[in-house]
């Protein structure tokens, strides 16, 4: 058939050639579509009349899936969705404790990433990478604001979750009291510097008192703050890190009752002296509401701050518990003094390995957390899911939505690049309940001394039940994330 043997390799290499070329163009082809309509196109195939449940954190967040998400997505596959609301602070046992029932009643499930090392250990997480693939979602996942994909997303380099909550504390002030002419004078010749949004803790100190000394005759105090325990928990770990704080040494002994940590607790005490009175006990609704009727100049909250303060959404039913804003128009996005905020809490997309639907809970939270699904749910009118795609902070229609939303959203985007990870480990609850404990007690009087000895002490025998090198292990881990601790 060939006259040489060079022949047939030559015939043998440009068959092979082409049989790759129509393999990357069949893939190319298949791929072709949105990450969203590929979802949507699968999922078609299995839906069958089933139903996928999604746990969902209780409150405003649970609305994206009972009022947007869900009906759409039945609505586009057939598929219905069933939403099981759970409490923050009771998810992962929740979770856990399905997991060990085996009972497959969850199949899709939301996670704060600080829990993923637990879970996945457990067992409780389906790792993604094969469905990933399968499905062409790799690509888009890279489009993920950086700091949340790199560090959100994996756990022993798998995939067990897609970030989807760009949760970071922003810093919000009000742009007219820092632009007083007068304010600015006087602060000037008292302080020696420009009156600004502060850029360390110092400055805080310095501005808020200073702000509650001329303003407070007005009913407006220099800051307010969160205060609860629940809040003082990630505001601590903030804080302690920016001031240069790590919370183990390289023996895995805790390090949080060092003078950084001490200098953190009795500062927060004296803050509150030009603060409003009872804000020991504020924390996200009595926060929210101090700034809105302007009788703060500043605060450090999550991103639904900003929105609340400009006005937006407020005339949604939803949200008519927030009180209307007085200060639309009036305020200023910058990041926290330290310029490294907290990833406070957040939310990953993750599919529980004991569901039934495992393929159809993965389509699911794919075109959830696609780039044309998810900027409609940042969107939304009455969810709290916050910008987390590169194209969240870009987006025109979201830009136009009020006037300062650019400003708003550089802030946010800033964020992402700089903020901070929750602290992850092996039973990471039981070392954030000790630190809340110690919090409470700050309010109630005690020594910070002795309150971060009995906390370090505290996290020292758990580390010690858990076991020292396997808990250094997934603490090493952690730290090495960039997002762990402020790159010098």
């Amino acid at each position: 058939m060939f006259s040489t043997p060079k022949a047939a390799a030559r015939f043998t290499r440009t068959a092979a050639a082409s049989l790759a070329f129509a393999v990357v163009a069949a893939g190319t082809s298949a791929f072709a579509q949105s990450a969203a309509q590929r979802a949507v196109d699968a999922a078609k195939k299995m839906c069958n009349g089933k139903t996928i449940t999604i746990v969902w954190e209780a409150g405003l967040q649970s609305l994206d899936p009972k009022n947007y998400s869900g009906p759409e997505w039945e609505k586009l596959t057939t598929c219905k969705v069933s939403v099981v609301e759970v409490s923050t602070s009771e998810m992962f046992t929740k979770i856990m404790q399905e997991y060990r029932a085996g009972t497959g009643a969850y199949d899709a499930l939301n996670v704060i990433p600080a829990w993923m090392p637990d879970l996945v250990q457990a067992g409780a997480l389906e790792q993604l990478d094969a469905m990933v693939d399968k499905y062409g979602f790799r690509d888009e996942l890279q489009k993920i604001a950086p700091t949340y994909r790199d560090n959100q997303m994996k756990v022993n380099g798998k995939i067990y979750g897609f970030p989807d909550d760009g949760d970071v504390f922003v810093m919000y002030y009000r742009k007219d009291i820092f632009a007083d002419a007068e304010l600015q004078k006087a602060f000037k010749a008292k302080l020696g510097y420009d009156l600004a949004p502060p850029k360390t803790w110092k400055q805080f100190m310095e501005i808020g008192q200073f702000l509650t000394d001329s303003l407070k005759s007005k009913g407006i105090y220099g800051a307010s703050q969160f205060r609860e325990p629940g809040y003082g928990n990630f505001m601590f770990q903030e804080r302690f890190r920016n001031e240069g704080g790590k919370f183990f040494d390289a023996n895995m002994k805790a390090q949080i009752n060092n003078a950084i940590g001490v200098k953190v607790l009795t500062e927060w005490r004296a803050e509150n002296k030009f603060m409003p009175a009872g804000v020991e006990k504020f924390g996200f609704v009595e926060n929210l509401a101090t700034f809105l009727k302007g009788e703060s100049a500043m605060t450090i909250s999550w991103p639904p701050y900003g929105r609340f303060a400009a006005g937006y959404l407020a005339d949604e039913k939803a949200l008519d518990w927030v009180p209307k804003s007085t200060v639309a128009g009036k305020v200023g996005y910058a990041l926290p003094p330290g310029g490294h905020p907290q990833l406070a809490a957040g939310f990953a997309l993750s599919v529980a390995s004991t569901s039934k639907n495992k393929e159809l809970a993965y389509l699911f939270i794919q075109w959830l957390n696609s780039e044309e699904t998810s900027m409609k749910r940042v969107q939304l009118p009455y969810a709290l899911r916050d910008p987390f795609r590169d194209s969240h902070f870009t987006s025109k229609e979201y830009l136009s939505k009020w006037p300062d939303a650019k400003d708003y959203l550089a802030a946010l985007q800033a964020g992402s690049k700089t903020g901070l990870l929750d602290l992850s480990l092996i039973q990471t609850d039981k070392y954030e309940e000790a630190l809340r404990q110690g919090i409470s007690r700050l309010w109630a009087g005690d020594d910070p001394k002795k309150i971060l000895d009995d906390v370090a002490k505290s996290w020292d025998e758990t580390t010690a039940k858990i076991g020292v090198d396997k808990q250094k292990a997934v603490y090493n881990a952690w730290a090495a994330k960039g997002g762990a601790y402020p790159k010098k």
